[in-house]
């Protein structure tokens, strides 16, 4: 309760929490090309949310005015200068942004609901395979048991590190045809 005599809102304080924290993720130097820098951006905010997890809460809101968040927000800008019209900038900004962020939410809920259960995510998947196994053999969800029986399972970092090479290939279409 203290703060509240330095700080008005506790909105105040988030944002200057998150301020803070977003200084951990500006890069030391500036990445070479557009892909690189808007990708290390994406990876040290993961790394940074996993360190903090009350970030993730607060990620995709309002940007956030200080010091910190400027700077990030200038670095993912300037990645991008000169290779679109500001508005495709924009939108690639935001499509990165709405796609690292959802994924780090997932990630956190995860680590949480894993702590909350004391379930590892192996644990759980155990627990549930026999309810799950059930419904699957009643054949109302093939795409699902194929996803179930078949599908390669990967650990979060590479989860994230795929959807975002995804994301950015897409980015990079549309910045091909803006420039045209």
């Amino acid at each position: 309760m203290r703060l509240y005599g330095y700080i008005s809102t506790k909105e105040g304080l988030f944002d200057l929490m998150v301020d803070e924290v977003q200084g951990e993720i500006l890069p030391e130097e500036r990445p070479g090309d557009w892909r690189e820098a808007l990708s290390a951006l994406a990876h040290r905010t993961r790394r940074t949310a996993l360190r903090h997890e009350w970030l993730a809460d607060l990620l995709g809101g309002r940007p956030t005015l200080g010091p910190n968040g400027l700077a990030v927000t200038e670095a993912t800008l300037a990645a991008l200068d000169g290779l679109a019209d500001i508005d495709t900038v924009m939108r690639a900004v935001e499509t990165v942004s709405a796609y690292s962020n959802g994924a780090i939410r997932r990630e956190i809920e995860n680590l949480r609901a894993e702590r909350a259960t004391g379930l590892s995510e192996l644990d759980w998947q155990r627990a549930s395979g026999p309810h799950v196994t059930s419904m699957l053999a009643t054949g109302r969800f093939p795409a699902l048991a194929k996803a179930v029986y078949d599908a390669t399972d990967v650990d979060a970092e590479a989860s994230f590190a795929t959807g975002l090479d995804w994301v950015l290939d897409a980015v990079a279409v549309r910045l091909t045809r803006s420039s045209a």
